[in-house]
């Protein structure tokens, strides 16, 4: 996944510079930005947009 085009989720930030990355495509791939070396998660593009449309709307 290190050639897949990882980005920094909009949602990264903050006083402690807390970090996520995403990876999307077919299979959406998250990773902490700090402990790369720690591997990521995968999720099927279809309910990695599930979870997002529930965050969105309160429900996590």
């Amino acid at each position: 996944m290190s050639d897949f085009g990882w980005h920094k989720s909009s949602y990264s930030g903050g006083a402690h510079q807390d970090c996520v990355e995403v990876s999307e495509g077919a299979i959406t791939a998250v990773r902490d930005t700090r402990n790369r070396h720690l591997g990521h998660l995968e999720f099927p593009a279809t309910e990695w947009a599930a979870f997002i449309y529930a965050v969105r709307a309160g429900r996590s």
